[in-house]
């Protein structure tokens, strides 16, 4: 190896060692400024922490009122209107609590977001809607059984036909008209019983509520007819004929 060689390697080697040996002096002469930055920044992150869960504890009774209010269905609007604080803490804390509870995520007709959570009462109609009606059940499983000679299907058309002229009993219509009373015993309805009544979205009633043709509109989603008028003094609704202005 030449004398040439030795030369540019130890030059190499000396613009090489002292960078690091500036960083060495620096880290060791500051060593507690950084020290004390990341502990800065970690007790920063615990105490952002600490305040989120509290703050979720307070609105946790909210989001339970509106789950049971609403069949499992809730909007960041909702949970904001209903608790008075900003749609992004209302979406920050239903993305928490949708990833908890393992809850789907839609878009409603107006392209707002929401959030259907699965409890044991939703689940149940589900349940309720899927299972088939008993009387078709069994004459199903008695038309596969049963001898041909013995036991013939009736014919289809007569048995819908005659369905479909049946009134319905007069328990099952006092049934139907029972609920609007319970309802409309204070003589109002408020914003999420109205939007059960008109199968909506409590968002979408508070939308339209100030619209001029509110109760035209209510009264098309009405399973009796019914139009509704908004009464901005009581924030309640009533019937068109007998609402207050």
């Amino acid at each position: 190896m030449s004398e040439k060689t030795i030369e540019s390697d130890g030059k190499g080697f000396l613009v090489l060692l002292l960078p690091i040996s500036f960083l060495i002096i620096f880290l060791v002469a500051t060593w507690r400024i950084w020290l004390g930055l990341i502990l800065l920044v970690l007790a920063f992150n615990v105490w952002q922490l600490y305040t989120w869960q509290q703050w979720c504890q307070k609105v946790n009774p909210i989001f339970h009122q509106l789950i049971r209010e609403n069949q499992g269905k809730i909007t960041p609007m909702d949970l904001a209107i209903k608790g008075n604080f900003p749609g992004e803490k209302a979406k920050r804390y239903l993305d928490t609590k949708a990833s908890e509870f393992a809850a789907s995520t839609v878009n409603s007709e107006d392209g707002s977001k929401v959030y259907q959570f699965i409890t044991a009462s939703t689940l149940g109609s589900i349940l309720d809607s899927s299972e088939p009606p008993k009387e078709l059940e069994s004459q199903s499983v008695v038309a596969q059984y049963a001898l041909p000679f013995l036991v013939p299907p009736p014919p289809p058309e007569p048995v819908l036909q005659e369905l479909e002229t049946e009134p319905l009993p007069q328990p099952i219509q006092e049934e139907v008209k029972k609920p609007l009373e319970k309802q409309l015993m204070f003589g109002s309805l408020i914003q999420s019983e109205l939007a059960k009544r008109l199968n909506v979205y409590s968002s979408t009633v508070y939308k339209r509520r100030d619209d001029p043709d509110f109760p035209e509109w209510s009264r098309s989603r009405d399973p009796d007819g019914i139009a509704w008028k908004y009464s901005r003094k009581t924030k309640e609704f009533f019937p068109a004929e007998e609402g207050k202005s």
